[in-house]
């Protein structure tokens, strides 16, 4: 899974790996995330979840083999 930004700088690396059960949902992976990473809970609850590139609501169901970002909020004028 890919990291960007304050993301990246909480968890201390750009890429993280989280073993997840068959039939996991995007909602399931936020979940492993903030017991993995308690200092992201606040953060990824504004984040957007992509899935092979693709923006991915909480009920999308992830693959073994799936490609997954979390992209942060972006702020700027």
């Amino acid at each position: 899974m890919l990291l960007f930004a304050k993301l990246r700088d909480i968890a201390g690396a750009d890429r993280v790996d989280v073993e997840l059960p068959a039939g996991a949902t995007v909602a399931n992976l936020r979940r492993a995330l903030t017991t993995s990473y308690p200092d992201l809970a606040s953060l990824l609850e504004r984040c957007a979840i992509a899935v092979n590139h693709d923006f991915a609501v909480d009920d999308t169901v992830l693959g073994d083999r799936d490609e997954i970002a979390v992209i942060p909020p972006v702020s700027g004028g």
